[in-house]
């Protein structure tokens, strides 16, 4: 096997398994509709750094990264619209003072 050719699978493997890997959360996202556990920020960043290193990838010869990214791509862009469509509910967090000042109780409070 030369160089190349191993190259080539690597990059192939490496695709694979990095599309698999957001397998599970787009299911967990599509079928619970919460989000909580994602910012906003998080999800738009990752939408402008997909959208900045197309610059880099479209200077590669097509191969696995351009599969590879444009798979990512995809995904954070569907993560974006979910996120917007399915959008978590604000909360405002309330702190109740017990008798004893060391204890302390938190009750969410969701807004309507």
């Amino acid at each position: 096997m030369t160089q190349h050719e191993l190259a080539l699978l690597a990059g192939s493997i490496s695709t694979i398994t990095f599309a698999a890997s957001n397998v599970p959360m787009l299911g967990k996202v599509w079928r619970t509709k919460d989000l909580r556990s994602y910012s906003l920020t998080y999800i738009a960043l990752s939408n402008l750094g997909n959208l900045v290193h197309w610059v880099y990838i479209a200077s590669l010869p097509f191969g696995p990264v351009w599969l590879m990214h444009g798979y990512f791509t995809v995904t954070t862009f569907l993560m974006l619209i979910l996120y917007l469509r399915y959008r978590p509910k604000r909360t405002r967090r309330k702190t109740i003072r017990g008798r004893n000042a060391d204890i302390f109780q938190t009750q969410e409070m969701y807004a309507v």
